[in-house]
């Protein structure tokens, strides 16, 4: 069968980094269930290498929104999509941007305003990995929550064995300070671990002035005036020693290959982001468990005060004891290159 005569699945997921990477037990569901069928995914092109190294999706549909928008459209050609996925969220919006490309049929969540879709519950108090394997598993396509691995990427790291450290966030409310950034950085330093910091587009000044406090070099900096290149920024945390970071995309890379990483959380529970509860992945957190899942603002414009409620050396203890522990099983190989249209 030609591509031209396979029947077409679309997935939507038009968000960031770490959005893509919590789908993967879910599109490794879908793909599981479908082998005949050409994987579409709708998503940001910045994602394509990532789309690729998952090795679950044949093709990345572009999409561009303002922020954590729902595209207005999608630039999808040819017949409907034998089969349509929602994994964006629980909106209207995303549900009709696929209901208007008429495909033969949606899944997605229950809604009031989308009454033709009859899927299951959404809960709102749910690990992202879990909830998008639910609602596959609701419609009769079993998904494992737990089933994230990537394969270990064939590119060379730039510094095998460094602790990463990587100080930046899509909001200033999971901004650890860029001065307890350092110190960790710098205590590091002192014990013998080489240190890189990894920086995203417009986080150059944050990233050197972390380097500057730590005593790091400016080769010791990677990134910053744009994104580090997927295949080089996943070698680099396939073969870190650690990873030490925020609630971002890059905690879900670690987890995803299975690197010892420190994750500091402070508006939202890593009840709902997490990585797998496993000794190698160590997660910081001062809110309370038994109190809402996002008791703080995820997008606010200063430090989350269950953030600022982080210490240096609870950090510190914690890398100590993530890079103590054994590393998750990882699977090996390599993924199957996926293609933008």
């Amino acid at each position: 069968m030609t591509d031209a005569t396979r029947p077409r699945v679309l997935v939507l997921r038009a968000l960031g980094l770490g959005d893509m990477l919590t789908a993967v037990p879910a599109l490794r569901g879908l793909r599981r269930a479908l082998p005949g069928h050409e994987l579409v995914l709708a998503a940001p092109a910045r994602l394509a290498g990532a789309c690729a190294a998952t090795g679950t999706v044949d093709r990345l549909l572009p999409t561009a929104a303002p922020g954590r928008e729902v595209p207005a459209s999608l630039p999808w050609r040819g017949p409907p999509p034998r089969l349509a996925v929602d994994l964006h969220g629980n909106g209207p919006p995303s549900r009709l941007l696929l209901q208007n490309l008429r495909p033969e049929r949606l899944l997605a969540y229950a809604h009031p305003a989308t009454p033709a879709v009859a899927g299951p519950a959404w809960h709102e108090d749910e690990h992202e990995r879990t909830r998008w394997c639910r609602l596959l598993t609701w419609y009769g396509l079993p998904a494992d929550p737990l089933d994230l691995a990537l394969p270990r990427p064939g590119t060379r790291s730039p510094a095998p064995g460094a602790v990463v450290v990587h100080p930046g966030a899509d909001a200033p409310a999971r901004c650890w300070p860029p001065e307890r950034f350092a110190a960790v950085a710098k205590r590091l330093r002192g014990t013998g671990h080489r240190v890189v910091i990894t920086a995203g587009t417009g986080e150059a000044a944050l990233a050197r002035q972390v380097a500057h406090r730590a005593g790091l070099n400016a080769g010791d900096v990677l990134g910053g005036t744009a994104d580090v290149p997927f295949a080089r920024l996943a070698a680099l945390i396939a073969h870190a020693r650690c990873v030490i970071v925020g609630d971002t995309g890059l905690a879900h890379l670690a987890s995803a290959f299975g690197t010892p990483s420190v994750v500091l959380f402070g508006p939202v529970s890593p009840r709902l982001w997490g990585p797998p509860d496993v000794p190698c992945h160590q997660v910081l957190w001062h809110g309370d468990h038994q109190s809402a899942a996002r008791p703080g603002d995820a997008h606010g414009s200063r430090p989350d005060r269950r953030l600022l409620g982080i210490t240096v050396d609870e950090v510190l203890h914690a890398a100590r004891d993530a890079m103590r522990a054994p590393r998750r099983g990882r699977v090996t190989g390599k993924a199957t290159p996926a293609s933008a249209s």
